[in-house]
């Protein structure tokens, strides 16, 4: 028998550093497997032989968080998606994050990889998806874009998933910043059935607040933009002792944050999940923010991770 070397669960991983900040990227999804500054982990990743746990660093393409019943219309079209989340009859996350991605170039602080979505029963368009990871002193940038290589316009939404944590900082202790002015209301299989304003409730993060034994796994919208049209998520110690912020560009018009509550094990309530979204659960039923990518359009978005003050 030949002897074949032994691969990771997570493929191939692709290293990237410079000033201090260091990442490392993963062939199956395509996803960011862990994120340091000067030796401080702020990503909650897993290791290279481990099945990624709770979507952890994943792609979301071509539709973030949930569809329900994996049912939706577009162009004409009445489509049926695999339930990915059986247990709430939903699909979940979109469909590249368990594919491999492939290396199309790589220095010492970048790595750029892609995924040609083939056209497929439910999502019937095919797409080239490219990701660039770059690595600097202001910590981590993710660039994403997506092509419309088919004939028909189609349907897209785009996210990803990292955890956040601050060392030695419980989840409950972290204050979290949130610039978003209305959340989500979901019912008991986390899909939309309204949206309330923050204002007054105990969910107005646009002011840090300490989380607490709050339980979260909601999508907050009509963002509080910076001037740029970008907007951040803050997490921060106690008397900001430290804090790690994710940021994102004009394109994304929604957060998704998530305490982990449904983990198991170890990574129950560990960390926070905090999900920049070009657009909110269900989208492809509701319509809300979905992009429409006609025939050789590109849709281009970016966020990143930076540590500090």
């Amino acid at each position: 028998m030949p002897n074949v070397a032994s691969r990771p669960l997570s493929g191939a991983q692709w290293t990237i550093s410079a000033a201090g900040h260091e990442a490392v990227v993963v062939e199956v999804g395509g996803g960011l497997r862990s994120y340091r500054h000067d030796g401080t982990d702020y990503l909650d990743g897993y290791e290279p032989d481990e099945l990624c746990p709770g979507g952890a660093g994943q792609v979301l393409a071509p539709w973030p968080n949930r569809i329900r019943d994996g049912q939706y219309a577009f162009g004409g079209q009445s489509l049926q998606l695999t339930l990915t989340e059986p247990t709430r009859s939903n699909a979940l996350h979109g469909l590249v994050n368990w594919v491999r991605w492939h290396l199309i170039a790589q220095d010492d602080d970048a790595v750029t990889v892609g995924y040609d979505l083939p056209a497929q029963p439910g999502y019937p368009w095919p797409l080239r998806l490219r990701t660039r990871y770059a690595v600097g002193a202001d910590g981590l940038c993710v660039e994403h874009e997506a092509t419309n290589v088919g004939a028909e316009p189609c349907p897209f939404g785009y996210s990803m998933h990292p955890y956040l944590r601050l060392p030695g900082v419980a989840v409950d202790d972290l204050a979290l910043r949130v610039p978003a002015e209305l959340r989500v209301l979901v019912d008991g299989r986390l899909l939309p059935i309204g949206a309330a304003p923050v204002a007054g409730t105990d969910f107005d993060y646009t002011r840090p607040r300490r989380i607490g034994d709050a339980v979260l796994d909601m999508a907050f919208g009509d963002v509080l933009r910076d001037a740029d049209g970008g907007s951040s998520v803050t997490l921060a110690a106690p008397d900001d002792a430290a804090a790690v912020h994710v940021w994102a560009d004009r394109e994304f018009g929604w957060w998704q944050v998530f305490t982990g509550d449904t983990l198991q094990g170890e990574r129950h309530r560990r960390s926070v999940a905090v999900e920049p979204m070009t657009c909110p659960p269900d989208a492809f039923r509701s319509g809300k923010d979905v992009i429409t990518l006609e025939p050789g359009d590109t849709w281009r978005g970016v966020w990143g991770i930076r540590p500090g003050g």
